[in-house]
């Protein structure tokens, strides 16, 4: 079981001797924009799932013996304006985001997936349903869900992921299995740092790019975390500042920002994301990137930076 496997913890990273990075331009922070694009895929008792996902604006769910339209309703807000409101604003301002996708969403949505592929959006697989990874007992149901989401999402839009994020947390073995399959330069299963780093899996050196579950909009939905759009900005804003006066200092970072269609594509919302971009197109320094953009740049010169 998952519970018994081991895998070794880092406590301590880089320390206190960060490489001394340079992105391009010299800019002196890199922001990626992602969009969680999950509508559809998301658990659900009358499709046979053990429960119905309430992660929403509403905190409750009908058991699977009563339809639950309001539940559908909310998700189906991101798939059929909220995504588009986003991808429209990302378009004013020039700006490619990546795309944690589930493969199903994109199968239940193709204007979406063509949307990715079309403006130049990277897809990154976020698994074929939104589930947790502790739904797999064995290695091979996990390798096979894996198969299938990349499948779909090269079905869909063109191109197979080069990235991987789980809902919330990996298997212990999913990291092996990533670099099994052979396709993958990067995954995203981890929260502990600022920058990318190398780690290893199957022998081999691997590429991780934290998340952030702190800039992150599921800040509107949980109870601790920002209840409005300006406390998001503001969080924000305050985050890119702290992060560039770093950069100015020899040591450029790396900031990721979650996104949801279903909740930040809504208009008060987008409004706060609007106002954290025009911030730091108006500071200047920071480089706006795809996260497969992040990984090439990072396999292509980190080894030329001094620590």
């Amino acid at each position: 079981m998952q519970s018994t496997e081991v895998r070794p913890r880092d406590l301590i990273g880089y320390g206190g001797r960060p490489p001394k990075v340079v992105w391009p331009n010299d800019a002196k922070v890199a922001v990626n924009l992602v969009i969680n694009y999950e509508e559809g895929s998301e658990a659900y008792e009358r499709l046979g799932d053990s429960h119905t996902d309430g992660l929403a604006e509403l905190n409750w769910a009908y058991g699977k013996d009563h339809r639950d339209f309001a539940m559908e309703a909310v998700y189906e807000y991101g798939s059929r304006a909220g995504v588009w409101r986003l991808l429209n604003m990302f378009d004013e301002y020039r700006i490619k985001c990546t795309f944690f996708a589930c493969g199903m969403a994109l199968e239940l949505n193709p204007a979406v997936a063509g949307a990715i592929r079309e403006r130049g959006h990277e897809p990154c697989s976020h698994g074929y349903r939104w589930s947790t990874p502790t739904d797999f007992k064995t290695r091979e149901e996990e390798r096979q869900e894996i198969d299938r989401a990349v499948d779909a999402i090269r079905r869909t839009t063109g191109s197979r992921p080069v990235g991987w994020y789980w809902r919330y947390s990996s298997t212990p073995w999913t990291r092996d299995l990533l670099v099994e399959e052979g396709g993958f330069i990067y995954d995203s299963e981890t929260y502990n740092d600022d920058l990318p780093y190398f780690t290893e899996a199957q022998g081999k050196r691997h590429l991780v790019i934290p998340y952030s579950q702190t800039y992150n909009d599921v800040r509107f939905i949980l109870a601790e975390g920002s209840v409005t759009p300006d406390t998001f900005s503001g969080m924000l804003r305050r985050a890119v500042d702290e992060l560039h006066r770093e950069g100015e200092r020899g040591y450029p970072k790396m900031m990721s920002v979650g996104l949801h269609s279903r909740w930040t594509g809504q208009a008060g919302r987008t409004n706060a994301l609007r106002e954290f971009i025009e911030h730091a197109l108006n500071k200047g320094g920071v480089w706006f990137a795809r996260r497969d953009e992040i990984a090439h740049w990072w396999l292509d010169h980190s080894h030329e930076w001094k620590q």
